[in-house]
């Protein structure tokens, strides 16, 4: 099925220009609408979409920007979808992720991300010793797992949950946490790989909480 997806910020602006271009150029069967601002993922018709998506679907968007504000965002959404076996088109970059073109531009958003990342791990690193130094710094309260985990990872080993997506949701967690989680339970746990749908890929947490993938046949 082809699915369209529509997002405004703001109930004055109109999405006519969205839903037109998506309908001509794209011919979509149904579309899903926000008027939200696009800062996080938590927009109800994205998440409604997003669970009614199924293998073999495509999302179209008229541009990135309608799907996230950030990369690393973009990549989280693209992902959940990539794990359901969907395809994202986006219509104004002429962006497919089905396509070696696609593959290649999605390494390029994860590299621009994970340098994001480091920008912002620095920042706080510098902040948190500024805190030390005026013995201010309290340090972050870590999160704690939710009173059923242990049922969960039963739901999830059984494919009851599908993926660590749909797990992260349920925690109200983040994909590290969820990891983590994962890992300290000696969990091995798959997702589908983004060069090819017919592989697997195990997923691991590196010391500096980074995500490795390492493919296997």
């Amino acid at each position: 099925m082809k699915i369209g997806y529509v997002r405004v910020s703001t109930v004055e602006q109109h999405e006519e220009r969205q839903i037109i271009e998506l309908k001509e150029k794209a011919n979509v069967e149904r579309i899903y609408k926000d008027k939200l601002s696009g800062k996080n993922t938590e927009r109800p018709q994205l998440r409604a979409m997003i669970d009614f998506a199924r293998e073999g679907d495509t999302i179209y968007v008229s541009e990135f920007s309608r799907l996230a504000r950030s990369t690393k965002d973009l990549l989280s959404i693209i992902q959940d979808l990539r794990e359901k076996g969907v395809q994202v088109i986006s219509l104004k970059e002429n962006f497919d992720t089905s396509t070696p073109a696609g593959e290649l531009a999605m390494t390029v958003f994860a590299a621009i991300a994970t340098f994001e990342r480091k920008i912002m791990l620095q920042r706080q690193a510098e902040g948190i010793a500024v805190a030390k130094a005026k013995g201010v710094y309290k340090g972050r309260q870590k999160k704690k797992k939710p009173a059923d985990w242990d049922e969960l990872v039963k739901k999830y080993q059984n494919r009851e949950i599908r993926s660590v997506s749909e797990l992260m949701r349920i925690c109200h967690a983040s994909r590290p946490t969820v990891y983590m989680w994962l890992k300290e339970g000696g969990v091995v746990f798959q997702e589908l790989d983004w060069q090819r749908r017919s592989n697997r890929a195990k997923i691991g947490i590196s010391k500096d909480g980074a995500i490795l993938r390492h493919a296997s046949e």
